[in-house]
């Protein structure tokens, strides 16, 4: 208990002295996973609403790939994101290999699925009759549309919220694509794996406190928003 104890108070000495490689692997982490949520909400809303509101030829096809893809393991997208921009991928000269940029990817498409299967379900779980209601009230398309989106928008916030969980606690992809750089591209998680394997207990403790510390503003954000 004396080394738990030790850990958390040295944990504590690193955040509230602006430890340098400790706030590094925060700002990495926040940068990352704010691209790759700004792309996989700004496509995954409208596929979403697509998914669940339309009646198309193969929708059944297409929503099992997608939630198939809910649970790809995160190694594997970061296999399949490293084959594509290494030297020898089709994206190789665009230099994104052990980049910030390149991590973001590979999290973008790890949230994306999570955002357009969480969204279709919303959308498909909604009053039928709501469509009915909005077109005798006289809605456009246009109208029509954001009535909808409206009144899923406390599920697209848990979408949301879901997607931004999974891309802020995963290892794989941050490992194999960003290669895990000190003072370049080694997140949160990343630095927490390497740390503790050092026996650097008490980093790892404060990088986890901050997980902690982001979830549970993001988390009140989103209550307050559903609240409002």
């Amino acid at each position: 208990m004396d080394f738990l104890f030790q850990g958390f108070l040295q944990a504590f000495k690193l955040l509230l002295t602006g430890d340098p490689e400790t706030y590094s692997a925060v700002a990495a982490t926040v940068t990352v996973s704010s691209y790759a949520m700004a792309v996989s909400l700004l496509m995954g809303i409208p596929l979403g609403f697509a998914l669940g509101h339309f009646r198309f030829p193969g929708r059944r096809a297409v929503r099992l790939v997608v939630d198939t893809m809910l649970s790809l393991p995160t190694v594997f997208v970061g296999l399949m994101v490293y084959a594509l921009i290494s030297r020898q991928g089709p994206l190789g000269q665009m230099g994104l290999l052990f980049t910030l940029p390149g991590i973001a990817i590979g999290q973008t498409l790890l949230a994306l699925p999570v955002v357009i299967a969480l969204g279709a379900t919303t959308v498909e779980s909604m009053d039928a009759n709501l469509r009915t209601m909005l077109i005798s009230l006289g809605a456009g398309r246009r109208q029509l549309l954001l009535g909808i989106l409206w009144e899923a928008r406390h599920g697209l916030v848990e979408a949301g919220l879901t997607a931004y969980g999974r891309v802020m606690t995963e290892v794989g992809i941050a490992m194999m694509v960003g290669g895990n750089i000190k003072w370049h591209t080694r997140t949160i998680t990343t630095a927490i794996a390497l740390e503790t394997s050092k026996g650097m207990f008490a980093m790892g403790i404060a990088l986890g406190m901050v997980l902690l510390l982001i979830a549970f503003f993001t988390t009140s954000a989103a209550s307050l928003i559903k609240r409002k």
